[in-house]
């Protein structure tokens, strides 16, 4: 059985959700009884950067709490239920993790999940906005590439927009490249870096083979297709679960690994470089992820696109239409709101 000397390591490979250094930061998960908030929360319960946990949602999040607060690490758990508790949820919080929203099921684009979702992100966002406006806002609700649009708006609203603190969760993306790229070269996955640019569904998944570390070289057809199965690589997950759901287990893990990363960076941590689609100057669409060099405030400087191979500009030029049509969709529905 688990070793008590061994407990403090109790984690995944050696990127960033280990970690020795700790914090106090208050982090709260919005969505946390769902099939990613769960799994999502179990991990930030682990981790020596959280002191507090603030779990909500609008059904089950008492239970939730109650379970996580029986294991043995520091972070203190409280559960919220309802909308009436929301606004407690959030006080005094650094960060706010949100899976909430329904998930994809067989047949279904992120794009389709756009009514539900859409609301459930711009409620989340006002409560934010009124009861954090400071903390670090990592988005994990689909479809991420207008559901950081009305994040964005929403914050304005209230005159409380920093764009360096709001951030589209697509680290599921490099984690599926780094895995991936690993498997067809008999690599430690732990050890491999893609970045990926772009947004977060379909052909704007944009993987950067060519600037893998280490550096790894595929023929042509072997190159499209496996930027073709990291595009496609939620469905094919979602396909697997045959209407059970979609990636979640993958999602918490990934989503774990970006949030260890902004508390890693804000609790001083120098070097610390995430993918996340956030305001961005690099393209000429408004939102663009790409390789993020993380500080105390957020966004410390964005490292832009890189040098791209022809294949992956012409990835690049394609994604633009549909981003653009993305982030529109998402300022209309709050230009739109009561």
């Amino acid at each position: 059985m688990f070793s008590r000397i061994a407990r403090p390591t109790l984690f995944i490979a050696n990127r960033s959700l280990t970690t020795s250094s700790q914090n106090n930061a208050k982090v709260a998960v919005l969505g946390a009884s769902g099939g990613i908030g769960q799994p999502l929360s179990l991990l930030l319960k682990n981790s020596p950067l959280v002191g507090e946990l603030s779990l909500f949602d609008i059904a089950h999040t008492p239970g939730v709490a109650a379970d996580l607060s029986h294991i043995e690490t520091r972070a203190h758990v409280t559960g919220y239920m309802g909308p009436d508790q929301l606004n407690a949820a959030l006080k005094g919080c650094d960060v706010v993790v949100i899976p909430a929203g329904v998930p994809r099921k067989p047949g279904m684009t992120r794009d389709d999940l756009f009514n539900t979702n859409a609301t459930i992100v711009a409620t989340l966002a006002d409560a934010v906005a009124r009861n954090c406006p400071e903390a670090m806002i990592c988005i994990i609700a689909n479809p991420v590439n207008s559901t950081i649009p009305i994040t964005s708006e929403v914050m304005k609203k209230y005159g409380v927009y920093n764009p360096n603190r709001v951030f589209g969760v697509t680290t599921l993306d490099i984690v599926r490249a780094n895995a991936f790229v690993a498997e067809l070269k008999g690599l430690d996955p732990a050890r491999v870096n893609v970045p990926v640019i772009g947004g977060h569904a379909g052909k704007t998944i944009i993987p950067l083979i060519s600037q893998a570390t280490p550096k790894v070289e595929f023929p042509a057809d072997q190159l499209s297709a496996l930027t073709a199965r990291i595009q496609d690589a939620g469905t094919e997950v979602v396909k697997a679960k045959a209407g059970a759901g979609s990636a979640t287990l993958s999602m918490a893990y990934a989503g774990a690994r970006f949030t260890f990363s902004v508390l890693d960076a804000m609790n001083g941590k120098e070097g610390v470089v995430e993918c996340a689609y956030v305001r961005s100057e690099e393209t000429e669409c408004k939102y663009f992820s790409t390789p993020l060099l993380l500080g105390k405030h957020g966004i410390e400087k964005n490292l832009g696109l890189g040098k791209l191979s022809a294949f992956e500009e012409n990835l690049v030029a394609d994604a633009i239409g549909e981003l653009k049509g993305s982030i529109k969709k998402g300022e209309d529905f709050v230009a739109n709101m009561n």
